[in-house]
């Protein structure tokens, strides 16, 4: 099949994308999304499917609604993954779908999905995963070599409005401890330099990396002693969970049912339910290299089966059910 994603970034250029060649099917990104952008690609390319992903700078009312137009005078399927909920699912995720009217809606959130279902959008639960192309060990790199590291944007302004959020605890019970015991952490990502009121204090303008390409990532991840993954709930895992472990990181996160159902705590992920407890595993491991080793190399392991050649696989399937695909 010939399938176009209607996105302009370089990030869902891989990860999916990549599940979906290995399987055989040719797969372009659109770039901006234009009517004249799009019925050029459409002609000349003529996709047998559409999928839109996330919310971008693509992801207006009027594209929204240009997509569907497109879709439906040319007759192409258009599939939408969903990447904010829940939490931002009442705000963008159903205005999008009754704009859009996808021809199926797939969610990185199994409640929301079951709503979508409900609510007369066919839908399906499609997790994140990880791409061994893309994810995979290296040696450690002496620029990225460090302690203790955080691969995420810091999201200030979503901190601030949703202060329910579980990714507030989740910096407190990861971050904030460390840094106030006087720890080295290396932050690479968007705004960390505004994050004193939710930590307690600056992270020192030396720590701040900055934004890392994301085929760099697995660069850092396979170069940090430990690598602290946030979590935003508790029955849900971060895109940064499977790349992390996908690319051999020794991965300190928070202890949730989500990780609990995904890994096993002290063999395959270290986690951590208070900041004592942070402090406490994080002096140990630091300290014990070969159980550091074990842990990382069955965190790899752990989550072998979760790669987007099989979160592809589910996809096609699921609209071959439909009817939407042959």
């Amino acid at each position: 099949m010939r399938i176009l994603f209607l996105e302009r970034g370089k990030l869902w250029s891989y990860g999916l994308p990549d599940g979906l060649r290995d399987l055989g099917h040719h797969v372009r990104t659109s770039g901006p999304v234009t009517r004249r952008a799009l019925v050029s690609l459409i002609e000349s390319y003529k996709p047998n499917l559409l999928v839109s992903v996330g919310w971008g700078p693509d992801h207006t009312k009027t594209k929204q609604r240009l997509m569907r137009n497109l879709a439906t005078l040319y007759r192409i399927p258009l599939i939408y993954w969903s990447l904010e909920d829940p939490n931002f699912t009442e705000v963008f995720t159903i205005p999008l779908l009754k704009r859009m009217k996808p021809d199926y809606t797939f969610s990185i959130s199994a409640k929301s999905s079951k709503r979508f279902q409900d609510m007369g959008f066919p839908s399906a639960h499609l997790d994140y995963a990880f791409h061994p192309k893309v994810h995979f060990r290296t040696e450690v790199k002496k620029k990225f070599r460090t302690d203790i590291v955080v691969v995420a944007n810091a999201y200030p302004d979503v901190l601030r409005k949703y202060k329910k959020l579980y990714r507030n605890q989740s910096i407190r019970t990861l971050i904030r401890p460390l840094l106030m015991n006087g720890y080295n952490i290396d932050f690479y990502g968007r705004n960390w330099s505004r994050m004193k009121p939710f930590i307690g204090c600056s992270i020192p303008k030396k720590s701040i990396k900055g934004y890392i390409p994301y085929k760099d990532a697995n660069k850092v991840f396979s170069s940090a002693k430990i690598v602290l993954g946030l979590q935003n709930y508790t029955d849900m895992v971060t895109q940064r969970t499977y790349e992390t472990l996908g690319s051999g990181g020794f991965f300190l996160t928070c202890d949730t049912s989500a990780i609990r159902a995904l890994l096993s705590p002290g063999r395959d992920v270290v986690v951590s339910s208070s900041p004592n407890e942070t402090l406490r595993k994080v002096r140990y491991y630091l300290a014990n290299t070969q159980e550091r080793e074990q842990i990382r190399r069955n965190g790899r392991r752990a989550i072998t089966r979760h790669n987007y050649t099989n979160r592809a696989r589910f996809m096609m399937n699921e609209l071959r059910k439909r009817g939407l695909v042959q």
